[in-house]
């Protein structure tokens, strides 16, 4: 034997070479697992992202569709309302017409009345004159 002796390297039993392999198996294991779950939060994240901005841009959509209908509304009713306002006008045009052709009626049947009752009183005063007496127009006397 000699003084000179060989280091030792510690014999590794089977058993704990396989338990490294083991070890090394679930550690690459580990890793394509958190790949993967890092990729399908990345893919999560842009189907989420992209429905949202799919959700927006519909959003935008019907708030423009709206306001074309609102200012379409809008325009119609200002139009119902000039309408209105002209239908108005003609209408009490109508009627100042109607109310002037009304007061000349009237006028022309004062004027008659006044004529009518002129010419009874210069009948009279001619009968007074004459001392005839007028025959009866109506049949009750």
């Amino acid at each position: 034997m000699s003084f000179l002796a060989e280091p030792q390297v510690p014999k590794k039993s089977p058993s704990a070479s396989l338990d490294r392999d083991v070890k090394l198996a679930d550690l690459s294991k580990e890793k394509t697992l958190s790949f993967v779950k890092a990729w399908e939060d990345s893919e999560k994240s842009k189907a989420e992202n992209k429905a949202e901005k799919k959700i927006s841009d519909v959003f935008a959509w019907e708030n423009s569709k709206k306001a074309n209908v609102e200012a379409q509304l809008r325009k119609i009713e200002e139009q119902l309302e000039k309408k209105k306002a002209e239908y108005a006008e003609k209408m009490k045009n109508k009627v100042a017409a109607i109310h002037k052709e009304a007061e000349e009626r009237r006028a022309m049947i004062e004027a008659k009345r006044g004529e009518d009752i002129l010419k009874a009183e210069e009948t009279a005063a001619k009968y007074r004159a004459t001392g005839i007496v007028p025959k009866a127009t109506c049949g009750c006397f």
